[in-house]
């Protein structure tokens, strides 16, 4: 049962690599943190209710697993071909789109939560 549990947690471990490296490599992913930073500090700040606080963190994963896929995406589309297909120049941009999608519904949920705490200060 020991390794079985052990082996569990050795599965993260790609995982984590994956995150920091994206992290390290990745200019919009340095934005990205930024933004989380700040939002996070700004919801300890505010005080915000546990319902605000689960959606933040919604917005958050999905901003960065939508980031973080697209990247993979651009990446292997990449590495397959130099060649500038229009289908490959689809892939990517819906994988963008999906990422604009993403960071606009974060936005939202930003100003649904914080605006009326900005407007008390």
């Amino acid at each position: 049962m020991v390794k079985f549990i052990l082996a569990r947690f050795q599965s993260f471990g790609p995982a984590f690599k994956g995150l920091f490296a994206f992290v390290k490599k990745e200019g919009q992913a340095k934005i990205h943190l930024l933004a989380t930073i700040v939002v996070i500090a700004a919801s300890f700040y505010f005080q915000i209710t546990k319902a605000e606080w689960i959606a933040v963190v919604f917005a958050i994963a999905l901003v960065w697993a939508t980031e973080m896929l697209n990247t993979a995406i651009e990446k292997l589309v990449d590495f397959c071909s130099d060649e500038r297909l229009p289908i490959l120049k689809f892939i990517k941009d819906v994988a963008a789109g999906a990422v604009l999608i993403a960071a606009f519904a974060a936005i939202a949920v930003a100003l649904i939560i914080f605006l009326p705490y900005l407007s008390q200060l």
